[in-house]
């Protein structure tokens, strides 16, 4: 169980793009580590040969200083790029509920975009998203798979919510399904 950081805890965000998975995680978990900053959470993913890792990381205005000092350099030197920005944590937000939204679609390059439109309109924060394509088995048609966290604001209506998002999934002929969220374990 992690224990809340303290007041005088501060946090930065660390966005890494390079081509080596393993280095550039191994690399930027050990300066971290190295400057006694606590990753906080992290993401890593390929895009095609690009690998990109994100990570928040907490620690005394000293320590974020430093990790801040030392990644430009270390970056040009094993041929990453980062860009990092300081952030708080979210201390206060409104009650909301986690719900998944699944979506499988033939792929339309405007298609993400008019998901994430519907959401903004409707007041709902957009947690994460993860989206992939692919051919289909027996047709060749090129494929969207879209995976979407929401938080819905307790005011909301779900019937209502659900209704209007399956209209909306009904016009754009998309196969979507929105349920509650559930942990892995």
């Amino acid at each position: 169980m992690s224990t809340p950081p303290s007041q005088r805890e501060q946090y930065l965000v660390i966005n890494a793009m390079g081509q080596q998975t393993t280095v550039l995680a191994s690399l930027l978990t050990r300066l971290c580590l190295e400057q006694r900053c606590l990753i906080v959470s992290s993401r890593m993913s390929r895009h095609g040969t690009t690998t990109a890792l994100l990570l928040q990381v907490s620690g005394n205005w000293d320590a974020l200083a430093r990790l801040e000092s030392l990644l430009p350099p270390l970056a040009k030197r094993e041929h990453f790029t980062v860009s990092m920005s300081r952030s708080q944590s979210l201390v206060e937000r409104p009650q909301a509920l986690p719900y998944n939204v699944f979506v499988t679609a033939a792929q339309r390059p405007e298609l993400i975009g008019e998901l994430c439109a519907f959401f903004q309109q409707l007041g709902i924060d957009i947690e994460e998203f993860y989206s992939f394509t692919y051919q289909a088995q027996h047709t060749g048609t090129a494929m969207l798979n879209l995976t979407l966290t929401i938080a819905i604001p307790a005011k909301t209506q779900l019937s209502w919510l659900r209704e209007q998002f399956l209209d909306f999934c009904d016009e754009l002929n998309l196969d979507a399904v929105i349920e509650p969220w559930r942990p892995l374990h």
